[in-house]
C-alpha cells in the first residue's frame, strides 16, 4: 500500500488524551499517478493521530477502477489490506505473491525494510475496502520483513455478522502477527439491531462506518466517518437503523512519537532522510538490489520513486 501523495507532508503521531466520542471526519484526498483514484481519510489528522498502533485510515471506493502500484517501500510499519470487493495482486521483495480478496486479511510486516506492489486484474473492475497502517513499537521496528494472509470466519453475535482479523472479540481471536496489543474486526449490522460488545477498557477504539445509519455509544455517526471512543470502556454499544457494516479498530495507546513521511515511519528527520536515500540509490539507480527494501521480482514495470523531500527539516507538529 503506497501513499503516491505528490508532496507527502511530514505527519508526527503521538498519543492524545480524551474523553467521550470524537467524531473524526474523513478529509478528500485525490491520489493521481499510478493509483488515480479518490480516498476519505480519517487517519492521522490534527486531532486525532494514533489509535493505539493505528496510523494511517484510507477508506476508497466503491468505484471501478483499476489500481496498479509500482513496487515501493515501507519501514517501520505493517500494512492490512481488507477488501468489501474487488481483488489486487500483492508481490513483496520476500517472495510472497497473493492475491488480496474481500473477507481475508493481507497483512505484511515492513520492519527494517521491505518492497512491494499492488496491481488489480487488466480491466476495471469495482474496488472498496480500506487501507490501513499499523506503526510499531520502536522495540520491534527493525523486525525482519515477512507477510501473511488469514481468512476469519464469520460468526454471529446478538444478530451481527462478526470477522476478526486482527486481535480477540467476543471469545474470539486472530491468529495474525502483530507486536502491540491491537484489534480489528468487520461488523455486518442488520437494520434495527442493535449490539453490544465487550471492550477491552485499556484499549481505545475507533469506529468507521462505511455504510448505513449508525450510532456508536450515542453518537449518530455518519457514512465514512470515525467514531473515536478514549480508554476505560468496558461495553462498545452500536445501534443500526439501516443494514450497516462498519470496521471496529482499537488498541493499547503506542505511548510513542513517530514521524510519517511518504511509506516511511520513523523517528527523525535524519532516518527518514537515509530511508528515502537508500531506497532512491539501492533500487531506483539499482546499485543493490539486495539492500534494505530488497527486490520484487516478475514485476513487469518500474519502480516507484520517492518524491522531494520538504526544504525544511521534518520535525514534530506543535
Amino acid at each position: 500500500m503506497s501513499n503516491p501523495e505528490e508532496n507527502p507532508a511530514e505527519v508526527l503521531c503521538e498519543t492524545q488524551q480524551g474523553t467521550g466520542v470524537q467524531l473524526l471526519e474523513p478529509r478528500d484526498v485525490p491520489l493521481g499517478g499510478p493509483r488515480a483514484m479518490n480516498v476519505r481519510r480519517t487517519l492521522p489528522q490534527r486531532s486525532r493521530s494514533l489509535i493505539g498502533g493505528w496510523c494511517f485510515v484510507d477508506h476508497y471506493g466503491p468505484e471501478s477502477t483499476r489500481m496498479h502500484v509500482p513496487p515501493h517501500p515501507h519501514t517501520g510499519l505493517q500494512t492490512v489490506s481488507w477488501l468489501f470487493a474487488g481483488d489486487i495482486e500483492h508481490r513483496d521483495s520476500v517472495g510472497s505473491l497473493a492475491t488480496v480478496r474481500p473477507g481475508e486479511l493481507n497483512l505484511m510486516t515492513a520492519g527494517r525494510g521491505i518492497s512491494h506492489s499492488e496491481v488489480s486484474p487488466a480491466e476495471p473492475t469495482l474496488l472498496h475496502g480500506a487501507q490501513l497502517w499499523v506503526a510499531l513499537p520502536d522495540a520491534h521496528r527493525d523486525t525482519a520483513p515477512t507477510f501473511e494472509n488469514y481468512a476469519p470466519s464469520p460468526f454471529e453475535h446478538q444478530g451481527a455478522s462478526v470477522s476478526v482479523f486482527i486481535g480477540e472479540l467476543a471469545g474470539v481471536s486472530s491468529p495474525a502477527h502483530v507486536f502491540s496489543p491491537l484489534l480489528g474486526a468487520q461488523l455486518n449490522i442488520p437494520a434495527g439491531t442493535t449490539i453490544t460488545l465487550s471492550v477491552n477498557p485499556g484499549f481505545e477504539h475507533g469506529v468507521l462506518v462505511d455504510a448505513g445509519d449508525v450510532t456508536v455509544a450515542t453518537v449518530q455517526t455518519p457514512t465514512d466517518h470515525l467514531a473515536y471512543l478514549a480508554p476505560g470502556l468496558t461495553e462498545l454499544t452500536i445501534t443500526a437503523a439501516t443494514d450497516a457494516r462498519l470496521l471496529l479498530l482499537g488498541g493499547e495507546p503506542l505511548g510513542e512519537a513517530i514521524i510519517m513521511w511518504w511509506n516511511f515511519i520513523g523517528r527523525s528527520h535524519d532516518e527518514i532522510v537515509d530511508f528515502r536515500a537508500q531506497w532512491q540509490a539501492d533500487v531506483i539507480e539499482g546499485t543493490n538490489p539486495s539492500g534494505r527494501f530488497g527486490t520484487v521480482e516478475n514485476f513487469d514495470g518500474h519502480p516507484l520513486p520517492a518524491p522531494e523531500l520538504p526544504t525544511i527539516r521534518l520535525k514534530p507538529r506543535e
